[in-house]
């Protein structure tokens, strides 16, 4: 089976100027845990239940020791870096993943699987060419694919 047999065809997205209440909202009502976010019909980022809970967590300051009149972080910056951006995001674009796994159409069932189970993915949007969002893939839809095969 492949991606383009059991993948959800209409997506909810949103753009990359929706505003973060906006993007709860539609989570909420519609039951989901992630929104792509598109710019002319192109996948360019998702905003997961992650990222919003990214938002409202206590900030972790890095470690660092003091070392000859400096500072040597024991943990790089880009952490801290990433969830200031979060902490104080408004809109979508603020907020997004960019580095998104995807899956393309022709993608297998038991290569999707094992880029969920290895990459710890919970959802994967299937792109075409220049990538074009063209479904959504999350692990009930996968279940229910492995299920479909077992009958």
């Amino acid at each position: 089976m492949l991606a383009q047999d059991f993948m959800v065809k209409n997506v909810i997205t949103v753009t990359k100027d929706t505003p973060l209440k906006e993007i709860a909202r539609l989570m909420v009502e519609e039951e989901i845990s992630g929104i792509p976010v598109v710019e002319d019909g192109k996948l360019i980022g998702m905003v997961t239940e992650r990222d919003l809970l990214v938002r409202a967590k206590k900030l972790d300051l890095p470690t660092f020791l003091p070392f000859i009149g400096g500072v040597l972080y024991l943990e790089g910056p880009k952490k801290l870096d990433d969830e200031m951006r979060k902490a104080t995001a408004t809109t979508a674009e603020e907020i997004m993943t960019t580095k998104v796994h995807t899956v393309k159409p022709d993608t297998s069932l038991q290569d999707i699987a094992t880029l969920m189970v290895e990459r710890g993915v919970n959802r994967l949007p299937v792109v075409g060419d220049g990538r074009k969002l063209m479904g959504m893939i999350t692990r009930s839809d996968v279940v229910k694919a492995i299920a479909a095969e077992m009958e």
